[in-house]
């Protein structure tokens, strides 16, 4: 499965390593839904490959794919 750029994995799980919580926004994601540290990013976000999750989070919005995240994982934002 190819990534479609959504943002959504840059939002609704948390990123230790980055200093990031669960729903809150990675500080590194643009306006455009990219990564601005692409090159850089840490091995956690290297490591992610778009699967089935995706498809099952799919919606028109981000708010609305990080709650269905959110919830498939029975996660609450920090």
């Amino acid at each position: 499965m190819e990534c479609s750029g959504c943002g959504t994995c840059c939002v609704a799980p948390d990123i230790s390593s980055l200093d990031k919580k669960v729903g809150e926004r990675c500080r590194h994601l643009s306006g455009e839904q990219r990564c601005q540290i692409y090159e850089e990013r840490p091995a956690v976000c290297r490591g992610y490959r778009p699967d089935t999750i995706c498809g099952l989070i799919a919606a028109p919005t981000l708010q609305e794919r990080v709650d269905k995240y959110l919830g498939l994982f029975g996660l609450e934002p920090d």
